[in-house]
């Protein structure tokens, strides 16, 4: 079974999405949340109504949405949830690019209106 077939079968649906409206086409990924075995990842944002914990996920995509040339503005949006892209890597069989391995966090946003 080909990754792509795979994912199509047991991956949750995702969109590329940019700030000025830009969405691309649905495909499959896999999502896991990534177990804090070291302090890497415990970094979180103040927001005006407390501290909120990011976070972090290991993504794995098809190639064909190639997140290692994307910009910054891009963001995966998997159901309601939209998560930015802190590192991606292609990973290779062979000669052949096989899926997108990425480091991905939740988007967390400061309100603009008070308490």
């Amino acid at each position: 079974m080909q990754i792509t077939q795979f994912l199509n079968r047991f991956g949750r649906r995702a969109f590329l999405t940019q700030r000025d409206g830009w969405t691309s086409t649905p495909f499959h990924c896999f999502l896991q949340p990534l177990r804090y075995k070291n302090k890497m990842y415990l970094y979180g944002v103040n927001t005006q109504i407390g501290y909120n914990a990011q976070g972090h996920y290991l993504y794995i995509g098809p190639p064909e949405h190639d997140l290692t040339r994307l910009s910054d503005e891009t963001e995966l949006a998997i159901g309601d949830e939209h998560y930015r892209i802190d590192r991606a890597e292609k990973v290779y069989c062979g000669e052949t690019l096989y899926y997108i391995w990425a480091i991905v966090r939740t988007v967390v946003e400061e309100s603009e209106e008070g308490i």
